[in-house]
């Protein structure tokens, strides 16, 4: 059996589902034999039985290209729904409240109480190695590395014990967030119409993902994985899933009291500490930020 990793590629047709198996790149439609499986979401709406065949091709009977010379695009390019979980860190709560000149509880669960999620725009996402072009529509663009959750199979009323059983696999976001655009000044400050979670969350550009998803089954624990955001080469963010305040399996359970979770939704899981924000430092034209998390790969994004 294959290890593989699914990947969007763009062909002379459009955007294409693709496997790659080592250092090669093969159509996932022509390689499983199911004209269907054109798109990454129609192989999530029928995960299971794609999965097994993927995981049963022979590379030696297949036709390919080299991965190096592919051009990536985000894996998911077109989900329903991006679900982004706020301050779900140990390490970043306490440099956000700090921010905010707050006290923290002893126990960051015991103030969030529950997992808490807000949504990005699906048309946000940009590809692996696209350059964004919000440097003009803000001037506090701020970074945040997070691990992906693919979901595969649909999701309604799952316990936390069985929530990662419905997760296919696993991506690298960049979170990009307008930290300049969260409230609207004119607004007064105690009347919800102050915050702007549209214009902070959701621009062109805002999502970058990829480059590749992992199946599920090649990362047995999502809660232990190192995390690492570079800009400009300098490391802005280490830290590891393990610090999550709440649990991947405990934001599915969460979620999906009350909405179905569908096959191609994305979970953004939280991001650790060291974000701009926290450092009173933002990103620019011409600068380069590469997210990195184990097993997974890299994901560069470049910023105009």
């Amino acid at each position: 059996m294959s290890g593989y990793r699914l990947v969007t590629y763009q062909a002379e047709s459009g955007p294409r589902a693709g496997v790659v198996i080592g250092e090669m790149l093969y159509d996932a439609a022509s390689a499983a034999d199911r004209s269907s499986y054109t798109h990454v979401t129609a192989i999530l709406e029928d995960w299971r039985r794609a999965d097994e065949a993927f995981r049963q091709l022979v590379p030696a009977n297949l036709k390919g290209q080299p991965f190096v010379q592919s051009n990536l695009r985000a894996p998911v390019l077109w989900p329903s729904t991006i679900y982004c979980a706020g301050i779900n860190y140990h390490d970043h709560a306490a440099e956000m409240l700090r921010q905010w000149a707050r006290n923290s509880e002893p126990d960051p669960r015991v103030l969030l109480g529950k997992p808490w999620h807000f949504l990005k725009a699906p048309r946000s996402i940009a590809d692996p190695g696209a350059t964004v072009h919000a440097s003009a529509y803000s001037k506090q663009l701020d970074w945040e590395v997070e691990l992906a959750a693919i979901i595969g199979i649909p999701a309604r009323h799952i316990s936390a014990e069985q929530a990662l059983d419905y997760v296919a696999g696993y991506t690298i976001a960049n979170e990009l967030s307008a930290r300049d655009r969260t409230s609207r000044a004119n607004i007064p400050r105690d009347l919800p119409f102050h915050f702007d979670w549209l214009g902070q969350k959701s621009f062109e550009g805002a999502c970058p993902l990829g480059p590749v998803i992992v199946p599920s089954s090649d990362i047995p624990d999502p809660q232990n994985l190192s995390l690492r955001l570079l800009v400009n080469n300098v490391v802005k963010q280490e830290s590891n899933s393990s610090q999550m305040i709440f649990s991947l399996a405990e934001q599915i359970s969460q979620l999906s009291d009350g909405i179905t979770l569908h096959p191609g939704d994305i979970i953004l899981t939280g991001t650790p500490a060291g974000v701009g924000a926290g450092r009173g430092e933002f990103l620019k034209a011409g600068d380069t930020v590469i997210a990195e998390i184990e097993g997974i790969g890299a994901l560069t994004t470049h910023i105009a």
